[in-house]
C-alpha cells in the first residue's frame, strides 16, 4: 500500500479486527494472517507480529504459549482493558458509519 494515510487507517482496522477475534477465542498468528486475507488485507508476518507485540505491550492482549505437534505456538487472548477499548472503538465505528 503506497498511501501512508490509507495504510495507517487500515492498520487501525486490523487492530480492531484482531481484538474482535481475540474476544471470541484465543488465536495464533498464522491463523490471523489467513483470517485477515479473507477480508482483503494482504498482511505479512513482518507486519502482524509487531502489531501483536504492541497490543501485548499496551496490555490489550495476553499471550499463552502451547506446545502443539512438537512446536510452541503463541495464542493471543483479549484482556479486560482490550475489551473496554474494543467497546469504545465499536461505538465510534457505529457513529462514523451512520454518518457515511
Amino acid at each position: 500500500m503506497q498511501d501512508p494515510i490509507l495504510r495507517k487507517l487500515f492498520l487501525g482496522f486490523i487492530q480492531i479486527h484482531i481484538l474482535q477475534h481475540a474476544q471470541k477465542e484465543p488465536f495464533y498468528g498464522s491463523w490471523m494472517i489467513e483470517e485477515l486475507q479473507h477480508h482483503g488485507y494482504e498482511i505479512s508476518a513482518g507486519t502482524l507480529y509487531p502489531i501483536l507485540h504492541k497490543l501485548e505491550k499496551a496490555e490489550l492482549v495476553t499471550v499463552e504459549e502451547k506446545l502443539e505437534s512438537g512446536k510452541i505456538r503463541k495464542y493471543y487472548s483479549i484482556t479486560s482493558k482490550g475489551i473496554a477499548l474494543l467497546s469504545k472503538a465499536k461505538e465510534k465505528i457505529k457513529e462514523l458509519t451512520s454518518e457515511l
